[in-house]
């Protein structure tokens, strides 16, 4: 997919970008495959705002994607190429030989036509979802599982991949977008291949507008609100923090500050940390 430029007709216009999505097959989901999706505003059951700078949109459908990956030794053809407006990457409609339809990530290069297959016996192919054990070393894979049968959990967004880097016992040794080497299951499944859509990084949003269109509302920088609004706020002109590090609007430490547990259960499956990272 390319980067689609526009015409300075409008202020708005000027520096916008898209996705040019001549890439993709049909514009009309599979009803089948198709649930309801509510919007809450970000507000609880008793209408108080909970969320900040959530509200309007435009209506969507959830797709039900299949990360699981679980129909076996079934060949599977792919008949659509879409896109999903609850993600990043695009999905792919695949319809079994037993007449199953599902719908997968669409990896890079998978194209109408194309051939998919999981189990233990899948090829080597972009695609097709089988467990680590059967990979080969260094293969490029996504969706990967962190608990067996439980689904892909792992590099499902837009132009991510992962890499197998060996095998160590029951453990598979993998390498993350992020550059950090995650011991897991080899039981687990994985698909080969990086997803695609890799340019949606890239896209300039060039207007408030587009922003409003996915349900996010202005977002109001601390510094400018009143003291009693913000720990930031107040003063005249343009004020400094005035504290050591920054503050969330409920005086709690942000920007930069460490979320993770440092004694989290999951801290032994991680052989290096990612880049940056002094956990």
């Amino acid at each position: 997919m390319a980067i689609k430029n526009y015409k300075a007709t409008t202020n708005g216009r000027r520096n916008m970008t898209s996705i040019d999505y001549s890439v993709l097959t049909t514009s009309k989901p599979e009803k089948s495959l198709l649930a309801p999706k509510s919007h809450t505003a970000g507000r609880n059951n008793y209408g108080h705002m909970t969320v900040r700078h959530r509200g309007g949109g435009n209506k969507n459908q959830y797709r039900l994607i299949d990360f699981k990956r679980n129909h076996d030794d079934v060949d599977g053809i792919v008949k659509t190429i879409e896109y999903d407006p609850n993600r990043t990457a695009n999905i792919a409609l695949v319809v079994y030989t037993d007449g199953i339809k599902s719908y997968i990530l669409a990896p890079k290069g998978l194209k109408v036509g194309d051939k998919v297959q999981s189990g233990v016996n899948a090829d080597i192919k972009t695609g097709n979802a089988l467990p680590l054990k059967n990979i080969p070393v260094g293969t490029i894979i996504h969706n990967i599982e962190l608990k067996p049968g439980k689904g892909g959990q792992l590099v499902r967004s837009a132009g991510t991949s992962a890499q197998l880097l060996g095998k160590e016992g029951k453990y598979a040794l993998v390498k993350l977008a992020s550059g950090e080497v995650r011991m897991i299951l080899s039981v687990n499944r994985a698909t080969v291949g990086s997803l695609g859509n890799e340019e949606h990084s890239l896209v300039n949003i060039g207007k408030a507008g587009r922003n409003r269109y996915k349900g996010q509302r202005p977002h109001v920088r601390g510094s400018v609100m009143n003291p009693n609004d913000h720990p930031h706020g107040g003063g005249e002109g343009r004020a400094p923090v005035g504290y050591p590090s920054p503050l969330s609007p409920w005086h709690k430490k942000t920007v930069g500050k460490k979320t993770r547990k440092r004694k989290a259960r999951s801290n032994k499956f991680i052989v290096r940390r990612r880049k940056g990272s002094k956990m």
